[in-house]
């Protein structure tokens, strides 16, 4: 998938360790995400993020993906193709600039994504988002995930399993 087509407002590509600061600055300005997401981002996690696979995925099924507004880092998207099935895409991270949320550009984001990836056959998108963090749960929603009625504890914090319909 061309991943420059998921967007017709931000200029997108493939982030590299070149972009670790960047992810970093972005990221460390959303302390709530963190509040219930534990640990604190660092640099060395941004780079374990980037390299990360779910089981029987390889890093070309990977998009690890800036969203950039006159070359400002805007958003980070992680998107892994055809998991858990083949019909499915699934949205590991999604993290937009603090200064840019409640604006509708995240879901502006997140919609065109949804459009791109409808025509490119996939008929479903999951994703997981933390149990207790409102803030999360308040966007996926309003972006058209439903809980699947799954929940993976992973001690620290308890992660919905969310799901859309694209056809």
């Amino acid at each position: 998938m061309d991943e420059k087509i998921l967007s017709n407002l931000y200029a997108v590509r493939r982030l590299t360790t070149a972009d670790v600061d960047a992810v970093y600055e972005l990221c460390a300005q959303n302390p709530l995400y963190y509040r219930y997401c534990p640990p604190f981002v660092t640099k060395h996690s941004i780079l374990e993020d980037m390299a990360a696979l779910p089981p029987g995925k390889h890093i070309e099924d990977k998009y690890f993906l800036g969203f950039f507004d006159e070359g400002a880092l805007v958003a980070v998207l992680d998107l892994v193709l055809q998991y858990p099935d083949v019909k499915t895409a699934y949205i590991g991270f999604f993290m937009m600039k603090n200064s840019l949320q409640g604006r509708g550009n995240g879901s502006a984001i997140i919609a065109q994504c949804m459009n791109v990836l409808e025509q490119q056959g996939f008929c479903y998108v999951r994703l997981g988002y933390v149990k207790d963090n409102p803030q999360s749960k308040a966007f996926w929603h309003k972006n058209g995930f439903c809980e699947t009625g799954t929940q993976v504890d992973f001690g620290q914090y308890t992660v919905v399993v969310a799901q859309r319909a694209l056809r």
